[in-house]
């Protein structure tokens, strides 16, 4: 986890902050002069700060919502496989091209169960992320998932999928290496693995980016994070020619996981610390694992065939529509 020091905050943490410098200040007041006993107004500050992250994450925006997945603190991919798990061997490359940095996967022991983990790696700094490509995976990437998840099937291990991704990599060159094709695929094969499949998005969840690894027998999102078709600011520019929008966008998406909870496009909601993940690693981390656990457990009893066809039931039955009579078509 950032060191204190190191902290960054939204605008609308800015009154956090505001508390957390003033904490601060009176430790490095404490150092220099220790005759002051300045413990008890640190200890009312730090309560401060508790009850403000409480109020102002308990009725945020859509757009906030958005803003809190993307937190540059925020843990990612890697951070939760190293705190949920022991003994990670990371997996590489898809066996076509090339080993795609954005996609991470390897086994690893998640209490009594050896699991395949799978998931976008976005960077933790200016180096990482341009490696990482900002979490936005290529065809490649698609494909080594696919691999991994083929090979969990193949030694009958549960998979667990952790979702953080602005979307799949737009570029030229992975539409020419078959970008739609390889997430098409993945939608085909997960829903017909014989493994249990579990898929948690831990960020953002945006488009194909996140279908490509988000089909399973249980979806669960946590607390801070987003999972739509768009994203915010694509929506706005396309409908309003302009990133201004965005927030009404993000209303008008029904993205945060309230609103897919009610639409039955998700199973269950994690809680996050108070504040968001972004304050403690290993608290988000420790939440995350005991629900993964006791749905690891709850799907493992069902017998593959069976639930197989319920994860077809489950993506068959989404969505909305209405059915016309073929003469009020033509009327």
């Amino acid at each position: 986890m950032p060191e204190l020091k190191q902290r960054q905050f939204l605008e609308f943490e800015k009154p956090i902050k505001e508390l957390y410098d003033q904490v601060e200040q009176l430790r490095h007041m404490a150092e220099k002069n220790q005759k002051v006993d300045y413990s008890n107004a640190i200890q009312q500050l730090e309560q401060s700060i508790l009850e403000k992250r409480k109020e102002i994450t308990q009725h945020l925006t859509a757009w906030q919502k958005v803003q809190m997945s993307r937190h540059p603190d925020r843990p990612y991919t890697l951070s939760y496989i190293k705190r949920i798990s022991k003994n990670f061997v990371e997996l590489h490359g898809d066996r076509h091209v090339r080993d795609d940095k954005a996609m991470v996967g390897g086994f690893a022991q998640l209490g009594g169960h050896t699991v395949m983990f799978v998931g976008q790696q976005k960077g933790v700094n200016t180096k990482m992320r341009t490696m990482r490509n900002f979490g936005m995976a290529n065809p490649e990437g698609y494909r080594k998932a696919l691999r991994l998840m083929k090979l969990a099937e193949k030694f009958n291990k549960p998979i667990v999928t952790l979702i953080d991704t602005p979307g799949a990599f737009p570029g030229i060159e992975a539409e020419e290496r078959g970008q739609g094709e390889a997430i098409a695929r993945n939608i085909f094969e997960m829903i017909r693995l014989k493994v249990p499949v579990i898929c948690v998005i831990i960020g953002e969840g945006a488009s194909g980016g996140a279908l490509g690894i988000g089909v399973g027998d249980r979806v669960l999102m946590m607390e801070n994070t987003w999972y739509t078709v768009i994203s915010p600011e694509s929506c706005s520019s396309i409908l309003w020619r302009s990133w201004d929008m965005k927030e009404k966008a993000a209303e008008e998406l029904k993205l945060t996981p309230e609103h897919m909870l009610k639409f039955g496009l998700v199973d269950a909601i994690i809680p996050e610390p108070l504040g968001g993940a972004h304050w403690n690693y290993d608290e988000a981390a420790a939440i995350l694992k005991s629900h993964l656990l006791k749905v690891i457990e709850e799907v493992k009893a069902i017998p593959a065939e069976e639930r197989v066809r319920q994860r077809i039931a489950k993506f068959s039955k989404m969505g909305f529509w209405e059915e016309r009579e073929e003469n009020e078509v033509h009327g």
